[in-house]
Parts: C-alpha cells; structure tokens; sequence
C-alpha cells in the first residue's frame, strides 16, 4: 500500500497530466479511493486540475462530504465520484472529463466503439447517461445532487466507463494509472473513428475476444504511466 503522501502526489499528477492532454481543461476532476478506507476518497478541492498541488488534495466520504475542518469550496459534481464508488466495489479510481471528441459521441446515437488497440475498453460500446430521465427537467446539466450521481452510477453499471448527453464522460478502473490512460486513449479513440466514419465505407471495429485481450494485456498502462508522471514532474521542477 503506498503511503498517504505518495498517494497524494499520484492525485496530483493525475490531474496534471489529464491537463496537458486537454481532456481536462478549467473543468472536470479525477479521484482516488482510499487504500486505507473504502469508506473514503481523495479528490481535489475545486480547482482548475492545472493548478492543484497537494495541500489542494482533501478527503471525503461516500457521500461526498468533508471533514468538518474542510471550508474550501468542492466540486459541484463531486458525488458523481462518491456514488460510483458506492455502486461499484470494484472501482479505485474516477474521472470525469468534457474531452471535445468523446461529446460528439453521446449526442448523434453513433456509438463509441473501440477501433484500435489502446483503447479496447470501449468494446463494442458505451452506455450514454440521458440527464432529463432523472431530473425529469431541463437542468445545467451538471451532476449536483447524490440522485443523479445515482442515476450515472446505473448507466454505467459494469461497464469501464459511460457518456454523458451534451456533457463529457464518467471512467472508472482499478487506478489512477488506469482511468487517466483510459480518458486519454477514449478521446484518442474517438478521433481516430470520426477520421474513418469521414473516410467513408466499412469500418473494422475491434472484435470483442480483441476487446478482452487488448484490456487484460494494458491493465494500468505502466509505461504510458512512468512516462507521463516523469513528464509532468520535470514540468512542476522547472
């Protein structure tokens, strides 16, 4: 298990390099359970994911509330986190981005499928979280009460990630190094089958024996992890 401060500073990185990416911009977040606490999760207060550091990482629990001594303002979405930990045991690790690609995909009923090897999650595709069908209302759009946080938390349900209608996506997986690999190879994924849906004529999707193989064969995505972490920390030494 690694040490609260190690964790931290993973938290951190995460953030960071989602940022460099563009899959998180002003917007979106990544948090990581508690190895110490199932009951509890590490996310950053708000903030613009460029600009967290550790003092910015706080911890909360399912219900996405903070120690009494937290004032600083949190996320308006953070339950989103909170009740997908909830519903899924299995999940050590969230993020919900706005990434510009992956929307198109949540709007036009083209399903995102996993078109190449990186991104074999995807499988043959991802459910789509419809806001109005829980607000029974238009509303902002954004996930601020633990009831829609509920509803996502269903849409997904065993699948490794969900789109959000004419907002962005929800992913989840085993780690940090897993979800922040998956949001950036989702929005990678969705470039590369706009270009062939462009291109016209048939399109090979992965199969979904490939689909499996390509998943357990990634599993965190370790070079892609140590490269990116070791990329970010040289940018925060400068």
């Amino acid at each position: 298990m690694k040490p609260p401060s190690a964790l931290v500073r993973d938290v951190v990185a995460a953030n960071h390099i989602l940022a460099r990416f563009g899959i998180l911009d002003a917007y979106g977040h990544v948090s990581v359970r508690d190895p110490r606490d199932a009951g509890r999760y590490l996310i950053s207060r708000s903030l613009a994911p460029e600009s967290v550091v550790e003092r910015d990482v706080v911890g909360l629990d399912l219900d996405s509330a903070p120690s009494r001594t937290e004032r600083r303002l949190l996320y308006a979405e953070r339950f989103i986190h909170g009740e997908l930990y909830r519903a899924r045991p299995d999940v050590q690790a969230v993020v919900h981005h706005h990434s510009v690609t992956t929307v198109a995909f949540g709007v036009t009923g083209t399903p995102l499928r996993a078109i190449c090897h990186m991104s074999g999650f995807l499988g043959d595709g991802l459910p789509v979280w419809e806001i109005r069908d829980t607000a029974g209302t238009a509303t902002d759009m954004l996930v601020r009460t633990p009831e829609l946080a509920r509803a996502l938390a269903r849409t997904v349900g065993g699948a490794h990630a969900a789109l959000m209608r004419g907002h962005g996506a929800v992913v989840a997986g085993k780690s940090l190094a897993q979800v922040v690999a998956r949001s950036i190879y989702m929005e990678v994924n969705a470039r590369i089958q706009l270009d062939a849906i462009r291109l016209g004529g048939p399109i090979t999707y992965l199969d979904s024996e490939e689909s499996r193989t390509t998943v357990e064969m990634h599993g965190d995505y370790p070079r892609a992890w140590e490269m990116w972490t070791k990329a970010v920390s040289k940018r925060r030494a400068r």
